[in-house]
């Protein structure tokens, strides 16, 4: 597939295609493209990624302020409607990116440009691509999370980092959950991991973003452990954990209920569901 648009390209001046001998995997691809580049600005589209006509131009507007390193785009579900779990992910992606990531830029760093459709500025990058290309986990070479990895990196030079809700941007999503677990768990492991290479970062930042991170870590662990406490107490004395339910569930409903008024879409009281999948997983 890729041969067949290379040739149909092939003779357009405005475009270089690089095909590498092997699969190196997305980080070192695209550090293959980046090097060889000559562009201020260089937008990352993943390949199962499809992007609206004016995405180009609104980041590229976003980036001419020069304190703006990254800046990413709001993503959508492309295939929302195929399954129940497509379409809790479509309205898990819009809380992500109309919430987390809009709450985060009000405070001047989004925390994780995310991958399938993100902006950033040349130079700026070439001074990161050494730190980039070496990053270990568990002494090997790490083959996820480059996108929060590349944004905090970003934000360790001193540059700011955006969001632009209205470049759309519509991504495939899993549709089956043994797809969507590992999704989680690498996600997972890059917002732990990078949380740490993050931490001398939160102090030159506004104080939200030390509250966010916290959040993003502290909460998940404490829902596993809620969970855990359950089973406990039901093991032990054949009780349900009444408090533990009432608790999450009302923390639910508060969610989803202000999830729904914000877009002004009643489906986000479906998203209720959601919870259960979290619990799962």
């Amino acid at each position: 597939a890729v041969v067949a648009q290379r040739a149909a390209y092939a003779d357009d001046e405005r475009f270089n295609f690089t095909i590498l001998p092997k699969n190196v995997g997305k980080r070192k691809a695209q550090i293959a493209a980046i090097t060889q580049s000559s562009g201020d600005l260089i937008l990352n589209v993943d390949s199962d990624t499809t992007i609206a006509p004016d995405v180009v131009s609104k980041l590229a507007h976003k980036m001419r302020d020069p304190a703006v390193g990254a800046a990413m785009g709001q993503m959508k579900a492309s295939n929302q409607a195929d399954t129940w779990l497509t379409r809790l992910i479509d309205m898990e992606y819009w809380l992500a990116c109309n919430e987390e990531r809009a709450a985060q830029a009000r405070f001047g760093a989004v925390m994780c440009c995310c991958g399938p459709c993100a902006m950033y500025r040349r130079s700026a990058m070439l001074s990161l691509l050494d730190q980039y290309e070496t990053q270990l986990y568990r002494g090997k070479p790490s083959d996820f999370g480059e996108d929060r990895h590349l944004t905090i990196l970003m934000l360790s030079a001193g540059f700011r980092t955006e969001y632009v809700p209205s470049a759309i941007a519509a991504t495939v999503v899993p549709d089956t959950m043994g797809v969507y677990l590992r999704q989680q768990l690498r996600w997972a492991r890059s917002t732990f991991r990078d949380t740490l290479l993050a931490l001398p970062v939160l102090p030159g930042l506004d104080r939200y973003l030390t509250l966010d991170a916290i959040g993003q870590n502290v909460g998940l662990l404490l829902l596993a452990l809620s969970v855990l406490t359950g089973i406990g107490q039901f093991a032990l004395t054949a009780t349900l954990p009444w408090w533990t339910i009432l608790v999450i569930g009302s923390m639910t409903l508060v969610r989803c209920s202000v999830a729904a008024y914000r877009a002004r879409e009643l489906r986000f009281l479906g998203f209720a569901l959601h919870t259960l999948v979290n619990i799962f997983l």
